[in-house]
């Protein structure tokens, strides 16, 4: 049903998650990030409150750890969750619910963790995190991505995947990068790589503009002088 990644980069700071499912829209539920804080995903029978609530926690000075047991003790329905949290300073941690569906499985690595469900092998988030650790010289959302598909490519779910999306933080309380592929029939994550790559060349552009409109490049619209 879904897997994905969480990653903090130590050059930079920056925080993120990519994720992918054979449901419609996962980027619209799944995964929260916030500069400063941490990256988390809320997966599996989905609690979107969950993501938000374990990153306040971290921002309050809990570790990522007591994040998820904070969130996940007494709470309605725990068992049908499966949470993965990374804090800024790398630290991560996770929990699967008895109810969490088919196979499925969590890994953690130098500065990330993986997870997923209804997976194809347990072996899957290993693969996902085995990629990111190669891939430390590129940015935060390329290491993500190709780690994604390094999971899909390792077998990635039972079924047919359908929506994959990304989502990093970096100094700025809006996403640096927030892409998404709500529904494709056929390789969601083959094209939100294609697009982050489109936007990549502009990324910094949309920054310089939140933050200093007169040094931003021409908006490059018609009517634009």
């Amino acid at each position: 049903m879904t897997f994905s990644v969480a990653g903090f980069c130590e050059r930079t700071g920056m925080v993120g998650v990519a994720i992918t499912s054979s449901s419609i829209s996962v980027a619209s539920r799944c995964p929260w990030v916030r500069a400063g804080v941490g990256a988390a995903s809320t997966q599996n029978i989905t609690d979107p409150s969950l993501g938000d609530a374990m990153l306040d926690l971290i921002a309050k000075g809990s570790s990522s750890e007591q994040a998820i047991e904070i969130v996940t003790k007494d709470r309605k329905f725990i068992d049908y969750r499966q949470l993965t949290v990374i804090d800024n300073k790398g630290q991560s941690s996770s929990f699967s619910g008895t109810k969490t569906l088919g196979t499925h499985s969590v890994a953690q690595g130098h500065d990330c963790i993986a997870a997923g469900n209804l997976l194809i092998s347990t072996e899957i988030p290993q693969a996902i995190v085995d990629n990111f650790s190669k891939h430390s010289h590129l940015h935060l959302a390329e290491r993500l991505l190709l780690a994604l598909k390094a999971g899909l490519d390792a077998g990635g779910e039972e079924g047919p995947i359908h929506s994959a999306g990304i989502k990093v933080a970096h100094e700025h309380s809006w996403p640096l990068v927030d892409l998404r592929v709500d529904w494709a029939d056929e390789e969601p994550i083959n094209k939100l790589i294609d697009l982050w790559r489109n936007y990549e060349e502009q990324m910094m552009d949309y920054n310089t503009r939140a933050i200093d409109p007169r040094s931003a490049p021409s908006y490059g619209v018609s009517g634009d002088l």
